[in-house]
């Protein structure tokens, strides 16, 4: 009979029992209890009083969030927030909240329930459980669509910084960002060239807060915002054409059409900037875990995938590109810029 490690049963109860500290931490941040206890110290019945909430239930969660070191509990009933638990303030820079909400509402979470049907049909869950794609989602919950693309801009902001010090832009004129959200990763760009004109390009809920964005940044004036669906066509006549966190939402046929537009846009002088996780042919216990997270995130939710080197390769060689070569890693994301020029491929 084979002996059991009972460590590695209590490890393995860990992961498969994790829903229950992503839904501890998902609540406490949809409750705004870290910004509540980042000053002082509260009762559970206090706290229930401003969220909602009723008190027995609320102290059983916040001696939860205790146990794993986010909140600390003072005495018999008081609680206030640890130090790991800054980082879901809502008021702190690299807050991690934003990220948090809407990957945990009742939809997304109702997909992930139904993670075996995509084994078995190799779609989203998210359809099933719908009715539409993830982005009909986002576009009929005006709140939910806020939070998705508040979240793609804290993505997108912390990101620019890195890809700005590490890409040379000096030779650079016009960047079109094309999927670029709100403008976080454009306006970042933007605010370390004062060279630099930039065009971003989504749909107009995608740039609904683009302007708020430029001009907090600073760089309005050498921004423009073009609301067009990238499916049909991207600006001419750019330097660089960034696309981050676009064609991992995608099937290869639609990323070859993005790429192909892109393509036909550019001058031969051109490059195609790809900003995403470049998956390694091989995984292994040494393999960053949010890649493949990442990875099936996608594939409960969208019809892409986080893509390896080869696997990009294809898909810039269908749309007439040539990869030219891959980055560093920008910061703890492990997003790298995938850069690529007019090639010999035949675009469709």
């Amino acid at each position: 009979m084979t002996m059991i490690d009972p460590m590695a049963a209590a490890n393995l109860y860990r992961l498969a029992f994790g829903f229950i500290p992503a839904q501890m931490i998902h609540a406490a941040a949809r409750l705004r209890l870290p910004d509540l206890l980042a000053e002082q110290t509260l009762t559970a019945e206090e706290l229930a009083a401003r969220t909602d909430t009723r008190a027995p239930a609320l102290r059983r969660l916040l001696r939860g969030l205790a146990a794993i070191g986010l909140v600390e509990e003072q005495g018999e009933n008081g609680f206030r927030l640890a130090p790991a638990g800054q980082l879901l303030r809502s008021d702190v820079e690299g807050s991690v909240r934003p990220m948090l909400l809407p990957y945990f509402g009742e939809a997304v979470w109702a997909s992930w329930g139904r993670f075996t049907d995509c084994l078995r049909t190799g779609r989203p869950a998210v359809e099933s459980v719908t009715g539409g794609s993830v982005f009909d989602l986002f576009a009929a919950d005006p709140e939910l669509g806020a939070e998705f693309h508040a979240a793609m801009a804290v993505s997108g902001g912390a990101e620019a910084q890195a890809l700005a010090r590490s890409y040379d832009f000096d030779d650079v004129k016009t960047v079109v960002d094309v999927g670029g959200g709100n403008g976080a990763l454009l306006a970042g760009v933007l605010g370390h060239h004062p060279h630099l004109r930039g065009i971003l390009v989504d749909t107009p809920v995608g740039v609904a807060g683009a302007p708020d964005t430029l001009a907090a940044a600073g760089v309005a004036d050498r921004c423009e915002i073009r609301a067009r669906d990238f499916f049909a066509s991207v600006p001419e006549g750019g330097d660089r054409y960034v696309i981050k966190s676009v064609l991992h939402d995608w099937d290869d046929e639609s990323c070859v059409t993005i790429l192909s537009n892109c393509r036909r846009a550019m001058p031969d002088t051109a490059r195609v900037l790809i900003v995403e996780v470049v998956a390694p042919p091989v995984v292994d216990t040494t393999t960053d875990p949010f890649l493949t997270v990442s990875d099936l995130n996608l594939m409960v939710l969208t019809h892409g995938r986080e893509r390896t080197e080869e696997e990009f390769t294809h898909l810039l060689q269908a749309a007439g590109l040539e990869l030219t070569g891959i980055g560093a890693p920008l910061g703890f994301s492990g997003y790298r810029v995938v850069e690529a020029r007019t090639g010999a491929g035949v675009a469709e």
